[in-house]
């Protein structure tokens, strides 16, 4: 499954003859306050089908997707973010965010969790997902079959060479640890409200260890 890769997601996706063309997706968006900003988590998927048997049933993991983006979370006071309002998208829409959400069921779950926090519809939420994805560069080490050991120091230096304007303290990295083995699970990158690049927060944690395993994909 082609997926992420060191050139940008959406010019991957044509390759599968899906084009953000004509669907406004590179529109800036401007949030207003009380956001703080947001945080992208990118999952390895092959490690998260392998811990989680629930997600493992999901689609992301039966069609042997390398990666896939959990969601792009409000950094709010707010404490309720619920909203009853629909996560429907249009069948073209749908089937370019399918590129990195795959699951319909867990997109719409995402969108009745926190759209009540975010300043925009579903449909435009969305799209700035895909806004954001473009932009980011993937390691190949991310996306390879071959599971490694790869130091965090060395990781982050492959995001930071690919992607010039992502600063060192805008994103962190998440692990499992089983059996005294620690697992790559998740990559967060925090974002301004301009959709810029920051400095995460104290409260985005970085939990992997110096070295860590990179599970291939399958």
């Amino acid at each position: 499954m082609i997926f992420f890769g060191q050139t940008s997601v959406l010019a991957r996706w044509a390759l599968f003859g899906v084009s953000g063309a004509g669907l406004g997706l590179f529109a800036p968006q401007i949030f207003a306050a009380p956001l703080q900003g947001y945080i992208m988590v990118v999952q390895m998927t092959p490690a998260v089908c392998m811990f989680d048997a629930q997600k493992a049933k999901q689609r992301k993991c039966l069609e042997g997707y390398s990666l896939n983006i959990s969601g792009l979370y409000p950094e709010t006071s707010q404490t309720e973010c619920r909203t009853a309002s629909s996560a429907n998208l249009s069948p073209l829409q749908a089937k370019v965010v399918a590129r990195v959400m795959p699951d319909e069921n867990a997109r719409t779950q995402l969108w009745h969790g926190i759209g009540g926090c975010v300043q925009m519809n579903s449909s435009q939420y969305f799209r700035t997902i895909i806004n954001y994805a473009e932009r980011l560069k993937i390691p190949t080490e991310l996306t390879s079959p071959e599971t490694r050991v790869m130091y965090q120091a060395n990781l982050r230096q492959q995001f930071l060479r690919l992607n010039p304007s992502l600063p060192a303290n805008a994103i962190r990295f998440n692990c499992v640890t089983s059996q005294g083995n620690a697992v790559l699970t998740e990559v967060k990158l925090c974002y301004k409200n301009n959709g810029q690049y920051k400095r995460c927060s104290v409260q985005v944690e970085n939990t992997c260890p110096n070295a860590f395993t990179i599970k291939g994909s399958y």
